[in-house]
């Protein structure tokens, strides 16, 4: 598929990344990890800030695709091995991509060497700005592209947000604010909550986090993917998809509900 218009030289993704592919692995990955046509891709990106008080932006970062150690296939074997059926449109990603110098370091914290260094952003009328992590009002503009001599380029376009205020903390604000906000928990219309899931779960804690931020009084049934207990037909009959976490609960009715997936459950929980 295209990759979106950036210029004449546009390319197809599907047809040129191959001619971009680069280097091996080193160290070598494990057993269940060594792929013989193993290669990540040589995609620039870069990283620039623009602080609130001006529409000037400062690159900050200036890295590679090809620094990462696991190549796009790795991370899906690695993802996958453990029971999680993947499935064509999951959306995966790669995390921090930081090369050796300091101007292809990938976050706030490497750049600013935990807040060691100064980083320094153009201001409002050509005034400067001092970053060592990211303030209220910035804003982070991240871009990508492929390009070599004799290929032509492949554009990504552009990702970029604005940092907002955190919402205060109820102790930080007036009482009958706080009350408010109680006022917003889960009516008791819905009861007998039980939570299936692995202990070594991220998707499963950030589900127990909401609950018990929430108040919401819960059993864990534990699900171990070691053992392969989310294939067992019993689960299976819960969860299709064979994943943890599931939430189950009883509705006004009785009836027993059943949500999937981390998002949608601290969704329905807010």
């Amino acid at each position: 598929t295209s990759a979106g218009k950036q210029g004449g030289d546009d390319l197809k993704m599907n047809d040129d990344a191959e001619e971009l592919n680069v280097g091996k692995g080193d160290p070598t990955p494990l057993d269940y990890l060594k792929d013989p046509n193993y290669g990540s891709y040589d995609v620039n990106l870069t990283v620039s800030l623009q602080p609130s008080n001006t529409q000037k932006t400062t690159k900050v970062c200036q890295s590679n695709l090809k620094h990462m150690y696991w190549s796009s296939v790795q991370q899906l074997v690695h993802h996958s091995v453990t029971g999680c059926p993947m499935r064509a449109g999951d959306l995966l990603a790669s995390g921090t991509i930081s090369g050796k110098e300091q101007h292809n370091f990938g976050s706030m914290l490497e750049l600013s060497w935990k807040g060691n260094r100064e980083i320094i952003l153009d201001g409002a009328e050509g005034s400067k700005e001092v970053r060592k992590f990211l303030k209220d009002g910035d804003a982070v503009i991240m871009e990508g592209c492929c390009r070599k001599e004799g290929i032509g380029r492949v554009g990504f376009g552009q990702c970029s947000a604005r940092i907002l205020p955190a919402i205060p903390f109820p102790y930080e604000v007036e009482e009958k604010i706080v009350k408010a906000a109680t006022a917003t928990q889960p009516t008791p219309k819905f009861t007998n909550f039980k939570l299936y899931g692995f202990w070594r779960s991220s998707c499963t804690w950030r589900v127990r986090i909401a609950l018990a931020a929430k108040e919401i009084p819960y059993e864990i049934v534990p699900i171990d993917l070691f053992s392969k207990e989310q294939m067992i037909d019993d689960y299976t009959a819960k969860n299709h998809m064979q994943q943890v976490p599931t939430l189950e609960f009883n509705d006004e009715t009785d009836t027993i509900v059943r949500i999937t997936q981390s998002l949608a459950i601290i969704e329905f929980l807010d």
